[in-house]
């Protein structure tokens, strides 16, 4: 704690990678707490993305995420890759406390932390992850190449694992929960019209079975009949949503029932003073790449604005 810092910003990826380019550019020098294991966020494990403007020919997850750090390094933002472990946000001086030791001070900090790959919570789910039940098409789909492979979600998310893991499976079966899907349309309509994918609406995972080395079936219902059933599967990958990594924050921002972090209309100022959040933490809705980055623009607009108050306020006393 060797120095008072103007801003540090908590998480990276596209929220705080394009906070860490506009501050830098006004010359506030952030400390980006980019995370230990998965700097750049969901994002690096996202294989082409092709609606993130700029891009007519699409790019690849990793290589937007790495080209966002380079430019953010350009205009001297700091980026340390560890994890945040506590926070005291609620003091004027801020204080981020993190897993390797360091403790660093801020007078503004900006959350933009994201989320993570929400579970089924059912039997066999933890047993077998890592030996069947996977978060991550780009990363664990060659391994199931000319087997059996049950997505469950019914979301773009679910859709791109799916479309992705219709080149390596023998068979892949898309299972969603209800009658209707929450992608886009055009997720829809390329997941309909691919024959490599079978779609089980109304149906939930009730069991992931094994033999103790690996997956090789997936217990199912159907929630309007009740009629059971079972899949071969030797890969389940699980793509049911998003929850927002907010519980470090210890109870001192306002959340909503679902864990977002509450902002003050359009802004991305908290209940806490000099404290601020952007990206997917506090937005329920849409969690996209681009609004993450747009509200990590606003986000170091307002802490601009929120610094250049504490001046004002120190000038008038």
């Amino acid at each position: 704690m060797s120095e008072i810092r103007d801003v540090i910003i908590i998480g990276s990826g596209p929220a705080g990678y394009t906070a860490a380019i506009y501050l830098g550019r006004a010359g506030l020098k952030p400390l980006v707490v980019a995370g230990a294991l998965t700097p750049g966020g969901q994002l690096v494990n996202t294989t082409e993305v092709e609606n993130f403007p700029g891009f007519p020919d699409g790019i690849m997850g990793p290589d937007l995420m790495e080209n966002m750090q380079r430019q953010a390094e350009r205009f001297n933002a700091e980026i340390v890759f560890d994890d945040v472990e506590s926070t005291r946000l609620d003091e004027t001086v801020k204080t981020v406390t993190c897993s390797g030791g360091d403790v660093y001070q801020a007078r503004a900090v900006i959350i933009a932390t994201g989320s993570y790959y929400r579970h089924l919570d059912v039997p066999g789910e933890e047993k077998y992850s890592g030996k069947g039940v996977s978060f991550c098409a780009t990363c664990d789909g060659f391994f199931f190449r000319g087997k059996p492979i049950v997505v469950v979600g019914g979301g773009d998310s679910a859709m791109e694992e799916a479309g992705f893991l219709s080149r390596f499976g023998s068979s892949v079966t898309l299972l969603h929960r209800r009658d209707q899907f929450r992608a886009s349309q055009i997720m829809v309509d390329r997941t309909l019209e691919n024959p490599a994918i079978d779609v089980m609406m109304n149906t939930v995972v009730e069991r992931i079975n094994g033999d103790g080395k690996g997956v090789t079936s997936v217990s199912i219902r159907n929630v309007v009949s009740g009629e059971t059933g079972e899949l071969p599967a030797n890969g389940v990958f699980i793509a049911a949503g998003q929850v927002p990594q907010t519980a470090f924050l210890g109870g001192v921002l306002e959340l909503d029932d679902h864990g977002y972090i509450v902002v003050e209309g359009a802004s991305t100022r908290t209940n806490v003073p000099g404290v601020f959040a952007a990206g997917d933490c506090a937005d329920p809705v849409y969690q996209q790449a681009i609004s993450a980055a747009g509200t990590g623009c606003r986000a170091a607009l307002d802490v601009q604005a929120y610094l250049e108050s504490l001046v004002a306020e120190a000038a008038e006393a």
